[in-house]
C-alpha cells in the first residue's frame, strides 16, 4: 500500500448527489431528525436562495436543544449578514469562522491556507462528504444568476468512516472554539476546549455491515499533508482501463502529470472534464499550458461550459471513485484544508461515471490538439502570466508543486 493513503473498510452505505437540490434536501431531513449534534463545515456559506433553506435547518435543531456547530471559512465566507448572526444567537446555532482575514492578512503567506473541505456529521450517524458549498446551484455571488446549475457532487454516508468524520470535526471545532475563548480573554476555558474529547454529545458509529469499501482522506499541514494526491496516484498508476476524472481547477504538478501521460501511453483511456467558462484569472489561465503535453500522449480533455463545473470526482476502471473537495491544483493539494471520500463499489462507481461521460458527451466540447496548439499569443502571455505568479505565490509559501 502507497504509504499515507488510508485503508478502505467495508459496511458502508453511500448515496451519491448531484447539486444543492439533491444534497440539500438530504442535508435538511438529516438535520431535522438530528436529536444530540450537527457538525457543520464549508467554505462558501451564502444565504442566497436554497442556502437560506439549509441555514432555516440548522435554526430548527438548534431551536429542539441540538448542539449544532458551523465552521466557515474566512475568506470563501467571513462573518454571516447581521440579520442571520442574530437568529442564530437567539436559537442557540455556533458559528465559527477560521481563519479571519482583512485586506493586511492576506499579504501573510500563513494566512492563505483555508478551510475548503465541505463535510457535515449528525448525531455520529450519517455523513455528507463533497465539494458542494452552502450557494444555490443557480446563484453565483461574482456572477449573478445562472443560465443553468453548477456541476457538482458530494456522497451521503453511513458506517465506519462516519466515526473518523466525527473526530476530524470535532477536533476542528474545538481548536476555533478556543481561539473564540482566547479572544473573549478566557484562557482557561480555551485549555479545556483544546484538552477535551469527542465532538459533543453524539456518539460516532464505529462499525458497520455489509456494504461498500470507503475511507475518508483529509489534506492539512500537519499528518495528512499528501494523503488525498497519493490516493490519485496509486489509483492513475494501477488503471487497467479507463480513467475518468471531473476537476474544476486543474493544474496538475509534476508527479500527476505523468501518472495521467504513463496511463494514456499504455493504452489506458484517460478522459478529464474541466472548466471551460472563465470564472478566476488564475485558475482558468494556469491551467492551459499543460493541455498540450496531456493530448500528446493521448489524453481527452473535454470543457464543460452550460454553467460553472465546480466537481472534483473521479472514477477509474469502473470500480474506484472519489468525490470530495480537492481540486487538483497546489492550492488545494499544498495549502487548504480538504477532504475526501474514497470508494470501492461497482454500482458507485458505474453512478458517477455515466454522469460524467454524459456531461462531456452532451454538455462538454471535446479539445482538439490542432485548435489548442493555435491559441492566439494575447491568450499565451495571460497563460504565462497566470503561471508566473502561481509558481511565485508557492515560492513565497515556501511549498513546491
Amino acid at each position: 500500500m502507497t504509504r499515507g493513503v488510508a485503508r478502505l473498510h467495508g459496511g458502508h452505505q453511500l448515496t451519491l448527489l448531484e447539486g444543492t437540490r439533491e444534497l440539500f434536501p438530504a442535508l435538511i431531513a438529516a438535520m431535522d431528525a438530528a436529536q444530540t449534534l450537527v457538525h457543520f463545515e464549508t467554505y462558501i456559506f451564502d444565504f442566497t436562495g436554497s442556502g437560506a433553506e439549509l441555514a432555516e435547518a440548522l435554526l430548527r435543531a438548534a431551536r429542539r436543544g441540538v448542539q449544532t456547530c458551523v465552521a466557515v471559512d474566512g475568506l470563501g465566507t467571513g462573518a454571516a449578514p447581521r440579520q442571520w448572526q442574530q437568529r442564530f444567537a437567539e436559537a442557540g446555532v455556533q458559528w465559527r469562522v477560521y481563519s479571519p482575514v482583512n485586506a493586511l492578512g492576506l499579504l501573510l503567506p500563513t494566512r492563505w491556507r483555508r478551510l475548503h473541505r465541505k463535510l457535515c456529521v449528525v448525531d455520529g450517524q450519517v455523513a455528507f462528504c463533497g465539494g458542494i458549498n452552502v450557494l444555490d446551484d443557480f446563484h453565483d455571488p461574482s456572477w449573478g444568476r445562472l443560465d443553468a446549475p453548477r456541476l457538482d457532487f458530494a456522497v451521503r454516508v453511513t458506517g465506519p468512516l462516519v466515526a473518523d468524520a466525527q473526530q476530524t470535526v470535532a477536533l476542528l471545532w474545538r481548536r476555533l472554539q478556543a481561539v473564540h475563548d482566547l479572544r473573549r480573554r478566557e484562557p482557561l476555558q480555551a485549555v479545556q476546549d483544546l484538552l477535551q474529547h469527542g465532538g459533543g454529545r453524539g456518539e460516532a458509529m464505529a462499525h458497520g455491515s455489509a456494504g461498500a469499501r470507503a475511507a475518508l482522506l483529509l489534506r492539512d499541514n500537519l499528518r495528512h499533508r499528501k494523503h488525498i494526491e497519493r490516493a490519485y496516484l496509486k489509483a492513475i498508476g494501477a488503471a487497467h482501463h479507463e480513467v475518468v476524472i471531473a476537476n474544476a481547477y486543474f493544474i496538475p504538478g509534476r508527479k500527476l502529470r505523468n501518472a495521467l501521460v504513463r496511463a494514456a501511453r499504455r493504452g489506458v483511456r484517460v478522459q478529464l472534464l474541466l472548466q471551460g467558462r472563465y470564472e478566476y484569472f488564475m485558475q482558468y489561465h494556469a491551467s492551459r499550458p499543460v493541455y498540450g503535453l496531456l493530448m500528446e500522449a493521448g489524453v481527452e480533455i473535454h470543457e464543460y461550459a452550460p454553467s460553472f463545473l465546480h466537481a472534483k470526482v473521479a472514477v477509474i476502471d469502473g470500480h474506484w471513485a472519489t468525490v470530495g473537495s480537492s481540486n487538483l491544483d497546489p492550492l488545494s493539494l499544498l495549502l487548504a484544508r480538504e477532504a475526501n471520500v474514497v470508494i470501492q463499489d461497482k454500482a458507485f462507481a458505474q453512478q458517477l461515471r455515466d454522469r460524467l461521460l454524459r456531461a462531456m458527451r452532451e454538455e462538454g466540447k471535446r479539445m482538439e490538439p490542432t485548435h489548442h496548439g493555435r491559441r492566439p499569443w494575447p491568450q499565451r502571455c495571460k497563460e504565462s502570466l497566470a503561471m508566473f505568479v502561481m509558481r511565485l505565490a508557492l515560492l513565497v509559501t515556501g511549498k513546491r508543486y
